[in-house]
């Protein structure tokens, strides 16, 4: 593995590096050769520079095919004309010249001669990806298993046509037609070894082990995904890239990795890189140890220390393509030595378009020209590796020293993708808009680093975009010109802007960089890069660019494209750079290196030199030593007295109470959304979820494997489901880890919902952001056993193709699941809704949520305190101690001086005055309000903080020391020190667990947290580790959340705001925290500070004097400090006016420890305010600050303070004696922890993260939300629009769909859409909302009304009402047939008399019908409703559906798919539409009806043979006995209820044929035929679009007649008589849902001994029951009773009644035909129609063994009726008494029949017409002919005037009233005199006009006995067009 004796010369080597030096000056352009000896005395065996392994995205031989065709689109570093082909040769590929193929697949099994020496080997084409090319090569020409001794040139033979001799490569490939346009050569193109396998084919073979790719020779056949998984797009781009571990070789003879497994054990964490850097390395035992022993491969390792052993011009690039490595670690943009996961696409160099895969890069992977010499020490003298950006063209072999150099292609592959336009902008014509120019790229670029503060790292977005503004700019013209529509291609109009030159480039570039002050330094080459390398890392060595971060190389010539490359020299740059290239699982390795081999140790030891006092841990240990005895007995006194006060209840803290869950507006309107979107998944017509089918539902919760997360979330879900009584374990079945054990839980959860599939299974995916990695990635055994998890279990076939299971994404960062091949469809996304909308509240919650965007918000000017902040003190030290330990991650050292800061901080507070010095504020105030923070409390509260620590090894070393640190200073009682690993649960002190105990008033003795949430109040430092925060919730107790050593370098926008989203907070939104108007004053002058003297308003401002201050000085708010705490608060009030003036004098350190000191001293300053006195005795540890201060300012400050503070004497750990003012002091003591919750945490950020989160763009969006999303997608262009701060949720969804894709490793990487819709999963949801909002309880609430939804949608509210006048009804002990009877007797039938009184209890407000002399009190008849509560009040009871119910349209099942129409497999039902016209004389015109009907329903009517005309509907015959038939066509009137209607009667039927019809108005036609496609309609004429049910009865009644005369006509001539033709037709509702039936049990002896039960049947068993019955042509009505929860035995005992039916009526057309319905009512029409078919001698026969359900519908039928003004549209309430007025008056016109006014008026005002009939119910209403409902107080009297009519005896009867309504002839004057009245009775004629008016009255000789006046004559409130009806009402004389 390379030269280890450098600088020797190598014999064996000589004659290989002449041969190639020679080669290469034959090819080279260039007049100077190379020299050789360079060649061999340089650090020989060299790795490919760091450059050449980058970019390795995927196999190598679709790579550099990729390189090849991308070299074609965007200018080639390194241009290749091949010779043009000979005259008349074949060109076709995988053909020789000579038309020999040469495919594998096609001359396999063909023998081929191999000449002696030679071996086949295969050959990739660039055009043929799919194919090897057969090749017989010279092995002398090929290397050996080690990479070595191949001798260079080349020596072949075509297999195809025999030609043999080929001594060149580039010969060879024009004769077998390669067509390549890079130089050939066989290290690109020869790829495999050929050889015979059993049967004598030839395949493919072992990986040619080309020199520096040992790494590579692995066996194909061990990479079975290597063919597959990465199918090249059809632009033959890359378009992903994997971070996973390499497979074991399944071949243990090929050769192994050994470098990377060297690696691996050594822990080289040098090496660790960006996607493109390598290294060279030198071999070493270890790893020729390792070279035979492939089982080392244990743990992935940092990739890129791959060796080359050959001279510089024939190194190749990157892994073998069959190597299983190069199938997970290829990452063209960024990382192919991403072991475990991708990386986080390069940190600051954050994020790759998709096209940057477009063609990998040939370019940045070979090097050329002169190789460039890395000095030696140069990390040692520069004390910063430098990071080389690639740029434009050719880029120089590196050699010598590389390990102390980093390459990169990032830049060069972002350059060439803002050089492909994308699909976007090809609209414009590609001849006419150009891409941007490679000298203005690079201008570009240079101005962009000039403008770079010096802290501050380049982001490639920024880059991207200033491209893209800059190619907008130049090319406005033409767009706008393309965008006006113009047709035909125009001219190419010239750019606005001149084209910058080559060489114009470095003047222009140095011009640009002269204003830097030396940050970016020019290099300008004439020759090649080489040299600007070289003098770059001269001066480097010298010393000259100490100032200079980038140093910016060009070689520009007219005759050829700039060669350009950037060079990142600044220290900080450079190390921000390097790390950001490590992913997160090389980052951990690093650091764990470091810490295992004892790297940091020499960071301890420098620690140790800067206390003069000595060391910290011998400082410590004297203290201990001192003050133990006494330090502990007064801190214990101070935390324990708390509890004892507590104990005797004379001063408990009353703030303390752990927030209980409760479902917020918030959360409920989530849930609602949800599960309308369940709803409409359920409703569309894919028949993707039928929700009808499921009776009820089961969940399971995948959580990250974090133990706090899996409890979080079960304590949510047993509160929620405590009403049950479950227990813990029981909910345990629930919720699921992902971690090893979770497979064994899913499969039991998969294998639940195949055995119920009535259950709908709700897979709910919380966090979801978590693990999105590929299951093909996770497959290596080095891998964490969780990852590809979710890939596994939740996309698994089973889980997507169950009907019965729906997945629930839940995530705070939803980008990675929003991406061009996303599963979930943008329509089933669910954003957390806004708060606010047009400046209303939405929702009234009483807490504000405090998320990323408030937090920012508080950075701004004139906002109260700054939330976010950096400490510029810490970077400072970081910064410094960066230069001087360069090997040590950042992390390292960030950590150790945090550590540092921590513990000189507590020491401080605890009296070691001194270490303040050895601190930061920030730190010193988080540290004493934690400590101080117990004292203030009687009970003992406190603060929390969070020390966010990603690197698990690191955090275990924080806890470590700082544990240490709290026992020596005698602290382990005041707060806890928790370890947050993710892994395991929460281990804290016995103390602190009785503390919470009695705060929380658990008496379970085995009780310890398990949450954080339970941890509230509890003072402590929670150590959080674990790489991400996996969903764990933190107390509102939390007050500080130091997020400084968080992976800065890792800019990912998901990364970012998940760690942000940790101090996420709802605070009550009765406390304002930002009170502007405070501030002011206190930031203009501290001394008016006594305007703020209340407790309520220093919650909300303490601490804002320091921090306003500091906004007004230079130092901007590095140094803002909150004064949570009473003590800090003290000091800085009385101190800041102090501190502004010193700030500006003094040194910013001693400031700042001045500041910190004067919080440390808060007991002495206390004693001097309680006792006013002026400057008396301070103790030695008084800063010199605080004698700066004017007395009497001192003084007014002390006391407005520590009246406006909430203080307490506990507010130093100073030795000194306790005050003595305790009971003044404990009066104005308050809890810290109430204030804490009241107010968001303060969050400290790396100052590089608050610069990002804090800057934004010109629409105000923070920088960090146009980073790259997630680290495991990428751009898929550079060429993309800008975000903007205005996107709603939804428009930022569709952005990411529209220009993110998934990299391989993702786990929507292969879900492409392949010309198919169907790539988004039907039943998959993503409810997406702000971290810690409570979306947990919002899909807990979800699955609540789910569930409630379901089982109420397998129940039904039915009316459930008593019949009403039982009293009335006739008593009689007499009883005409026995309980058990099945029929009727139609002779004793006849014999029944009729009941003429309404039982059904909708008829409640109807008016009674007197049969004859009755006597009933008023009290009897209930009051009038209102027309309100007409419906509300109706009692309904719940039922659960039968088997045999009636269904909507919301029904779906496998079995009524066909019955609906609704089935997919069938084409969607075809229906025709049929005229039907008939004549009825008493409308005098012929009545046209239309039919629609189905092709599967044609078989049920008659069609004429030539012209398809409709005959007739076919009628069974009475004799007809068929199981599965049901001979009486139904028809259902409806209106309004298209969806709602229950018109499915296949189960209610039972499955028998049937004939139903649905009877619609014709304006409702389409709407039915959409929902109903299979159903049969009778359309009305539209003249009835506004008539009532009356209506639609008397058409179905006519048409039946029709329908069964013509039938009659037609069966006669089949020889059937007339009389044997069905006569019968159902007339249902379109409510009825159900159908029972009453089986009686008489086997008593007596009549009276029987019992009785009723139950579901179906509607089949009834209908055919009846039709059953004996003479049953007999009877012209049959019935059933509706059904009542309330029925009593006496009600049924007489099986058969002779009374009214409704609802569900069998009708004989026959025997009716001379009895109509009235086609003009609205309301009680079928007590009208009773009653005539009655007067008509006909026999009416109800059921009552029979009952049928109606269900409660809330939409439709005669609520559809709306009365209103016809004049305006606004909706007025219009009362009845506003229905009638007199004729000819200026009374509003109403828009509605007249016939409704008549029926709304007389209903509720019938008493102004009958004043002497209300309540009289002994002398009613005289009716003639029809019944009208003149309300409950009112009774009438029906009467027909039909000749032969059946009516009541009215002798005896006197008459308050008289009701003519449009009679007919058959009323006569005669008729009339038969009736007796009363005097003063009233008379009402009611007639269709005035004139008909006027002639009733003088053709029934009216005026005779009625006296008439003018004035009573009225009208409907109809205008003259709608045909108004008219009254005339008249006294009796």
């Amino acid at each position: 593995m390379g030269n280890s004796y450098a600088g020797q010369l190598k014999t064996t080597r000589f004659e290989e590096v002449l041969h190639n030096s020679i080669e290469a000056s034959l090819r080279s352009n260039n007049l100077v050769p190379r020299p050789i000896f360079s060649q061999l005395y340089l650090e020989a065996e060299q790795q490919l520079s760091s450059l050449e392994a980058g970019s390795r995205a995927d196999n190598e031989e679709e790579e550099e095919e990729e390189e090849e065709e991308g070299s074609e689109s965007s200018s080639p570093p390194v241009s290749y004309q091949m010779k043009p082909p000979p005259e008349g040769c074949c060109t076709t590929d995988g053909f020789c010249q000579a038309g020999k193929d040469l495919r594998l697949v096609s001359i396999s099994n063909e023998h081929i001669e191999v000449p002696a020496g030679f071996l086949l080997v295969g050959a990739k084409s660039p055009n043929l990806p799919d194919h090897l090319l057969v090749c017989a090569v010279d092995k002398r020409f090929l290397p050996d298993d080690n990479g070595r001794n191949a001798l260079l040139g080349f020596s072949g033979n075509c297999v195809g046509c025999g030609k043999k001799g080929f001594c060149y490569f580039t010969e060879f490939s024009n004769h077998i037609n390669l067509k390549l346009t890079t130089q050939p050569k066989k290290q690109k193109h020869l790829k495999y070894y050929l050889v015979r396998n059993a049967q004598g084919a030839l395949t493919k073979g072992s990986v040619i082990c080309w020199k520096g790719a040992e790494f590579r020779g692995r066996q194909s056949s061990s990479s079975t995904c290597s063919s597959t998984l990465f199918q090249l797009p059809e632009s033959s781009g890359l378009s992903g890239s994997t971070s996973s571990e390499p497979l074991p070789a399944a071949n243990p003879s090929a050769p192994a990795g050994t470098q990377q497994t060297a690696a691996a054990i050594d822990h080289i964490p040098s090496t660790a890189a960006f996607s493109s850097a390598v290294y060279n390395g030198k071999e070493s035992p270890k790893q020729q140890l390792v070279k035979n022993n492939l089982s080392a491969l244990t743990r992935p390792s940092v990739l890129g220390t791959l060796t080359n052993s050959g001279p510089p011009k024939k190194r190749h690039k990157g892994w073998s393509p069959e190597s299983p490595s190069s199938t997970e670690t290829w990452n063209l943009q960024l990382n192919p030595q991403a072991p475990n996961r991708i990386k986080n696409d390069g940190g600051s160099l954050s994020s790759l378009p998709h096209s940057a895969l477009v063609g990998p890069a040939s370019s940045p992977m070979v090097g050329s020209g002169e190789p460039v010499s890395v000095p030696d020490n140069l990390l040692k003298i520069c004390k910063a590796k430098p990071v080389i950006f690639k740029g434009h063209g050719n880029f120089p072999y590196l050699c010598g020293n590389i390990n102390d150099v980093i390459v990169s292609p990032l830049l060069y592959t972002c350059y060439r993708n803002s050089q492909s336009l994308s699909r976007a902008y090809e609209q414009y014509g590609a001849s006419t808009i150009q891409p941007i120019s490679e000298e203005m790229q690079l201008l570009l670029t240079v101005y962009y680093l000039v403008q770079l503060a010096s802290d501050q790292v380049p982001l490639i977005e920024d880059l991207e975009q200033i491209f893209m503004r800059s190619w907008r700019e130049s090319h406005l013209s033409e767009i706008r010109q393309y965008q006006q529509a113009i047709p035909q291609t125009f001219p190419q109009v010239p750019s606005q802007i001149a084209p910058v030159t080559s060489a114009q480039l470095p003047w222009l570039a140095g011009l640009a960089a002269s204003s830097c002050n030396d940050s970016v330094h020019i290099i300008e080459c004439s020759y090649s890069l080489a040299e600007g390398l070289s003098e770059m890392f001269k001066l480097l060595i010298e010393g000259k660019l100490i100032k200079t971060n980038y140093v910016v190389i060009i070689c520009a010539s007219r005759n050829r494209a700039i060669d350009s490359c950037i060079v990142i020299t600044g220290k900080y740059q450079a190390r921000v750079l390097s790390e950001s290239m490590l992913t997160p699982s090389d980052y951990q390795k690093e650091v764990n290196y470091q810490l295992v081999t004892g790297k940091v140790e020499t960071l301890g030891s420098f620690f140790s030199t800067l206390c003069p006092e000595g060391d910290i841990d011998l400082l410590l240990e004297k203290f201990y030593q001192e003050n133990q005895g006494h330090i502990s007995s007064s801190l214990s006194a101070s935390v324990n007295k708390p509890i004892a006060l507590n104990g005797t209840g004379t001063a408990a803290c009353t703030s303390y109470e752990i927030e209980r869950h409760q479902i917020r507006p918030f959360q409920l309107a989530v849930a609602q959304k949800l599960l309308s979107h369940i709803c409409s998944i359920a409703d569309s017509s894919t028949q993707n979820l039928d929700l009808g089918s499921f009776e009820k539902i089961d969940f399971l919760i995948c959580v990250p494997p974090s133990e706090v997360t899996y409890q979080q979330t079960l304590f949510h879900l047993w509160t929620l489901l405590n009403k049950e009584h479950l227990t813990k374990q029981r909910v345990e079945q629930y919720v699921m880890k992902l971690d090893a054990e979770a497979q064994i839980k899913f499969k039991v959860f998969l294998q639940n919902s195949m055995q119920n599939p009535h259950t709908l299974f709700v897979l709910i995916h919380d966090h979801a952001h978590w693990d999105l990695m590929s299951a093909m990635h996770s497959l290596y055994p080095q891998t964490e056993l969780s990852t590809g998890l979710v890939d596994r279990l939740l996309n698994c076939r089973e889980v997507k193709e169950a009907p019965n299971i729906v997945t629930l994404h839940v995530t705070s960062f939803p980008y990675a699941l929003q991406t061009q091949h996303t599963h979930i469809s943008p329509y089933n996304e669910i954003h957390w809704p806004s708060s606010y909308s047009n400046g209303v509240d939405l929702y009234h919650e009483n807490k504000k949520y405090f998320g990323l965007s408030e937090f920012i918000e508080s950075t701004l000017s004139g906002h109260s305190i700054p939330l976010l902040r950096y400490d510029s003190s810490f970077e400072a030290m970081v910064m410094a101690l960066g230069k001087r330990f360069p090997r040590l991650h950042s992390a390292v050292i960030r950590t150790f001086v945090l550590i540092q800061h921590y513990s000189a901080a507590m020491m401080a507070v605890c009296g070691l005055s001194q270490m303040k010095n050895y601190t930061s504020v920030e730190t010193l105030e988080i540290t004493q309000n934690l400590i101080n923070s117990s004292r203030q409390c009687p009970s003992g509260h406190g603060l929390m903080v969070v020390l966010r620590i990603p690197c698990t090894p690191l955090a275990a070393v924080a806890y470590e020391r700082l544990y240490n640190v709290r026992e020596r200073l005698a602290l382990e009682d005041n707060f806890e020190i928790i370890l947050g690993n993710p892994n395991s649960g929460i281990t804290i002190g016995k103390h602190f667990v009785e503390q919470l105990k009695a705060w929380q008033k658990i008496e379970d003795v085995d009780w310890r947290p398990q949450t954080y949430l339970e941890l509230e109040g509890l003072p402590c430092i929670l150590i959080f580790s674990g790489m991400d925060p996996q969903g764990e919730s933190l107390p509102r107790s939390l007050r500080y959340c130091d997020l400084r050593l968080i992976n800065s370098s890792s800019l990912v926008r998901t990364t970012l705001e998940q760690e942000l989203g940790l101090a996420a907070y709802f605070v009550s939104s009765e406390i304002h925290t930002e009170k502007a108007v405070v501030n002011d004053v206190l930031e203009s002058d501290p001394e008016k500070l006594s305007s703020t003297d209340n407790e309520d308003e220093e919650v909300a401002t303490e601490g804002i004097t320091s921090s306003t201050s500091e906004k007004r000085s230079p130092m901007k708010r590095e140094r803002s400090r909150s004064h949570d705490s009473a003590s800090s608060s003290l000091s800085s009030k009385a101190s800041s006016k102090t501190l502004r003036s010193s700030l500006l004098t003094k040194s910013s350190h001693q400031v700042l420890s001045n500041s910190a000191e004067e919080t440390t001293n808060n007991y002495e300053r206390q004693k001097q305010k309680v006792d006013k006195g002026a400057q008396t005795t301070i103790s030695k540890h008084l800063p010199p600050v605080t004698e700066q201060l004017d007395t009497k300012q001192n003084i007014k400050s002390a006391q407005i303070s520590i009246t406006s503070s909430s203080s307490s004497p506990f507010s130093s750990s100073s030795s000194s004696s306790a005050p003595t003012h305790n009971s003044f002091i404990l009066q104005t003591s308050q809890c810290s922890m109430t204030k804490a919750s009241k107010q968001p945490p303060i969050v400290f950020l790396p100052k590089l993260v608050y610069d990002i989160i804090t800057s934004t763009d010109s629409s105000g969006l923070p920088k960090s939300s146009s980073l790259l999303p997630y680290h495991s997608v990428m751009w898929a262009s550079s060429f993309r629009p800008l975000m903007s701060k205005m996107m709603t949720c939804t428009e930022q969804s569709l952005y990411y769909r529209q220009w993110t894709v998934p990299k391989p490793i993702h786990m929507d990487y292969n879900n492409r859409n392949e010309g198919r819709m169907d790539t988004f999963h039907p039943r998959r949801l993503l409810l997406s909302g702000p971290p810690q909002i409570g979306k947990t309880g919002a899909y807990l609430q979800f699955l609540s009304i789910l569930s409630r939804m379901l089982i109420r949608l397998t129940e039904v509210d039915v009316y459930d009402e008593e019949e009403i006048n039982i009293n009335i009804k006739e008593e009689s002990d007499q009883y005409y047939h026995q309980p058990g009877d099945m029929w009727p007797d139609l002779e004793t039938f006849k014999k029944m008399p009729f009941d003429y009184t309404i039982h059904d209890p909708k008829y409640e407000d109807a008016s009674l019908i007197c049969s004859k002399l009755q006597t009933i009190n008023s009290e009897e008849r209930s009051m009038s409703r209102r027309q309100e509560d007409m419906y509300t009040r109706r009692q309904t009871t719940r039922m659960r559906l039968s088997k045999y119910a009636a269904y909507n349209t919301y029904h779906h099942c496998e079995q009524c798919h066909q019955y609906m129409g609704f089935n997919p497999r069938y084409q969607l039902y075809e229906s025709t539409l049929h005229a039907f016209a008939f004549s009825y004389s008493m409308l005098g015109e012929e009545i046209q009806l239309h039919f629609i009907i189905p092709k599967s329903k044609e078989h049920h009517f008659v069609f004429s043979q030539p012209g398809r005309q409709l005959e007739s509907m076919r009628l069974p015959l009475v004799t007809d006995k068929s199981e599965d038939y049901i001979k009486s066509p139904t028809f259902t009137p409806t209106t309004g209820r298209h969806e709602h209607g229950l018109f499915n009667l296949y189960h209610a039927m039972d499955g028998a044929s049937h004939l139903h019809v649905l009877v619609v108005k014709e304006y409702e036609m389409a709407i039915y035929k959409k929902y109903w496609p299979n159903h049969i309609m009778l359309v009305l004429p539209s003249i009835f679009n506004s008539a009532g049910v009356g209506a639609a009865h008397f058409l179905i009644k006519e048409l039946s007649y029709h329908n069964l005369e013509l039938e009659r006509n037609r069966q006669e001539e089949l020889g059937i008589k007339p009389q044997d033709i069905w006569p019968f037709i159902v007339i249902s509702d379109d409510s009825c849902v159900m159908w029972n039936s009453v089986e009686f049990d008489c086997s008593g002896d007596r009549k009276s001994d029987y019992t009785w039960t009723e139950r579901n049947v179906s509607l089949k068993q009834i209908l055919q029951h009846i039709e059953a019955t004996p003479n049953v042509t007999h009877y012209a009505l049959i019935g059933m009773r509706k059904w009542s929860s309330k029925t009593n035995s006496a009600e049924i005992k007489e099986p058969f009644s002779c009374c009214h039916v409704h609802d569900f009526i069998m009708l004989n057309v026959d025997l009716t035909q001379n009895v109509q319905y009235n086609q003009n009512r609205f309301t009680c029409d079928d007590v009208d129609f009773n009653l005539r078919v009655h007067s008509a001698g006909l026999l009416i026969c109800r059921f009552n063994h029979f009952s049928v359900m109606k269900k409660q519908i809330a939409v439709g039928g005669q609520r559809s009726f709306h009365i209103k003004s016809k004049v305006s549209d606004t909706p007025v309430s219009i009362s009845p008494a506003q229905y009638i007025c007199a004729p000819d008056s200026k009374h509003t016109f109403l828009a509605a029949p007249a016939q409704l006014l008549l029926e709304k008026y007389l209903q509720y005002h019938s008493h102004r017409f009958f004043p002497l009939s209300l309540k009289n119910y002994s002398h009613p209403v005289l009716s003639v002919d029809c019944y009208l409902n003149l309300g409950p107080q009112i009774a009438v009297c029906y009467v027909s005037s039909r000749p032969h009519s059946l009516n009541i005896s009215s002798s005896g009867l006197t008459f308050s009233g008289l009701l003519l309504y449009l009679c007919d002839s058959f009323v006569v004057a005669s008729f009339l005199k038969k009736f007796h009245f009363l005097k003063g009775a009233t008379l009402c004629v009611i007639c269709q006009d005035r004139n008909s008016l006027r002639q009733t009255v003088v053709r029934l000789e009216l005026e005779d006995e009625w006296q008439f006046r003018l004035r009573d004559e009225f009208q409907t409130a109809n205008a003259k067009e709608d045909r108004p009806l008219f009254f005339l009402t008249g006294r009796h004389i």
